[in-house]
């Protein structure tokens, strides 16, 4: 029997059950249209608010009247569980104060207001490009990843470079890659996937770099790369990447479509049918869980210079 198939088979056995929902997903309407560039329009203010991630909000660096390049950090992280902002296009900060930001209660907060001038001008901003991260140590390539300002792209937008900075006594054998997407109507990574896997797989290969040292045996270190069944050409796609890596340590499997299969410690127990007990975390048990997203923008980060402005 196959790995495919023996992988195949264990899902259809873990999720023989009533666990989880099927509710209906709608998510064709926002898939008839190809990605797209959304670019910033001049004398239109971007809002920019500081508290965009989990953790402590960063200490900002600009005051009203400076310009700014596209890239350039405007917010310094402040302490470990922190990342820095960067501005999302070349323009004149005219206001830093409280302005209404995305959160069910409608809360104001900090601010950063940044009105674009159109050229999208990254002047020097960008970052030194590591072409060859396979020379660099884990160390470099963690505080690239938290100098770029990645945070998890799956939602829980946590400070990406601190998954990855594992303890010395932890063993991890396993990166799993999350593009399951069981939400309804949500449809950014399958298309992401579609567009972009060649960038995530080189994105997964970075991280496994990252985490060699950790495996107790590295000829076991493996990447699993989960993506729900109802998305066959995020699967193909991804699949002809990973083809194309000639990595064996990649694996892309399919798994059930079924809410909530892209929850971390679902997607972890589909795959390997091991469970991350309560209290707990993947790393635990040997694991690290990333988005898809999140691997994109990690490997744009290291090989480009390109820190997290768009998504």
């Amino acid at each position: 029997m196959s790995m495919m198939s023996q992988t195949n088979t264990l899902l259809k056995k873990l999720f023989s059950t009533t666990a989880g929902i099927q509710p209906e997903y709608r998510k064709q309407e926002s898939l008839q249209r190809p990605v797209t560039h959304i670019h910033s329009i001049a004398d239109v203010d971007l809002v920019l608010p500081l508290q965009q991630h989990m953790g402590n909000k960063p200490e900002i660096l600009v005051k009203a009247g400076d310009y700014v390049y596209k890239g350039q950090p405007i917010a310094a992280a402040d302490g470990d569980v922190s990342v820095p902002i960067h501005a999302t296009s070349s323009g004149t900060i005219v206001a830093i104060e409280e302005r209404p930001i995305p959160h069910p209660s409608g809360l104001n907060d900090i601010c950063v207001i940044l009105r674009p001038d159109g050229k999208h001008d990254m002047g020097n901003s960008c970052m030194e490009a590591i072409a060859d991260y396979q020379q660099a140590d884990e160390e470099t390539l963690r505080q690239r990843i938290c100098e770029a300002g990645i945070v998890g792209l799956g939602g829980a937008v946590f400070p990406a470079a601190i998954k990855l900075n594992v303890r010395p006594t932890i063993p991890i054998s396993t990166l799993v890659i999350n593009g399951a997407e069981c939400e309804p109507y949500i449809t950014c990574d399958d298309m992401l996937m579609r567009n972009k896997a060649d960038e995530i797989i080189a994105g997964a290969q970075i991280m496994l770099h990252i985490l060699k040292n950790h495996a107790p045996d590295q000829s076991k270190q493996q990447c699993l790369i989960g993506i729900e069944d109802n998305k066959p050409e995020a699967i193909a796609a991804m699949q002809a990447a990973a083809d194309s890596a000639n990595d064996p340590r990649l694996t892309v499997i399919p798994v059930p479509t079924v809410y909530p299969a892209g929850g971390e410690k679902q997607l972890i127990q589909a795959l390997t049918g091991k469970e991350v007990p309560s209290g707990h975390r993947p790393a635990d048990i040997g694991m690290i869980c990333h988005n898809v997203a999140t691997s994109r923008a990690i490997y744009r980060a290291t090989v480009l210079g390109e820190p997290l402005i768009s998504r």
